[in-house]
């Protein structure tokens, strides 16, 4: 072969592996959960076979890093499937992390913990990836392709470089406040600010939280924010804010979308099963009034 004649890399195919080859992404910030989409995805499995190959590279053990497909490997384990149809490609660290971010990112169910340290990983990789020193400053530009690194970590997502500062700032929060945000307590713009709170102020707003069954308004946020970077905030300020009465201020009603999703078709939207409950307790109200002036008779 001449010397300047370049030889092709080998073709990437599509090989049988073993479940028990199969490592988990270090760091994947992704939860494998249960519920609803796993029964789908299980049944999927169940009837056609897994249709789309899990893509891993090779960690030079033997054993394969998932860089995308856990929640296929976690169908197959459940099934009682050992051999798995996987792409197996060489890749930097980096490349990883930004592979296994974009191909989950885009899932229609996803917690803000879980896209706030995705978001993450994937500007660190992106930072590394352009050659650039690592700053604090998010919103740098990067001066080989044009555009800030969070801008990049956005792009596959379709979400503004600002969006994904914000969700950025959640993995400051501690956990147990994090967990707030997952399950719906605490709204993503509140909780945006409450992130600026030292880890000590954060702790004592949880336990405030608890004791006054309470969150703060995005008003009430940016105050203690503004507090907590003073140094001035205290315990007791806190508890007064978290007592005293907001003008607009409501008790929420969540439902959990698992919970309802068995009595729907499949193919529902949360528009559509949301309709559907409200015109139930329509007529059931309408009903109870009706037996209600009926037993006054």
């Amino acid at each position: 072969m001449a010397e300047n004649q370049v030889q092709n890399p080998p073709a990437e195919k599509v090989i049988a592996l073993s479940a028990s080859l199969l490592e988990p992404f270090q760091g994947h910030p992704f939860w494998v959960a249960s519920g609803e989409e796993m029964e789908q995805l299980k049944e999927s499995i169940r009837e056609y076979g897994v249709l789309s190959p899990l893509l891993v590279r090779p960690r030079g053990d033997g054993r394969y890093e998932i860089v995308s497909g856990h929640r296929r490997k976690a169908a197959c384990e459940a099934l009682g499937i050992t051999e798995l149809p996987a792409l197996v490609r060489d890749m930097t660290d980096d490349e990883a992390v930004i592979l296994m971010v974009d191909s989950n990112i885009q899932r229609e169910h996803i917690l803000p913990s879980e896209k706030a340290f995705a978001y993450k990983m994937k500007m660190e990789a992106v930072k590394r990836t352009a050659g650039r020193p690592r700053k604090e400053n998010l919103g740098q530009v990067v001066p080989n392709l044009g555009k800030r690194t969070t801008e990049l970590a956005g792009e596959a997502n379709g979400e503004s470089y600002k969006t994904v500062q914000r969700y950025i700032r959640l993995t400051h929060l501690i956990p147990s406040i994090l967990q707030m945000v997952d399950e719906y307590q605490i709204a993503f713009n509140p909780a945006v600010e409450i992130s600026y709170l030292t880890e000590e102020h954060q702790r004592m707003l949880k336990e405030e939280m608890d004791a006054c069954q309470a969150t703060p308004s995005l008003t009430q946020s940016r105050t203690l924010k503004q507090m907590s970077q003073a140094g001035t905030l205290t315990r007791e300020y806190l508890h007064h804010l978290l007592t005293e009465e907001k003008p607009n201020q409501r008790q929420k009603f969540f439902l959990n979308q698992e919970d309802v999703q068995r009595y729907f078709p499949k193919h529902y939207t949360p528009q559509q099963m949301q309709q559907v409950i409200l015109h139930l307790l329509h007529t059931w109200q309408h009903k109870r009034g009706y037996n209600k002036d009926t037993q006054e008779r």
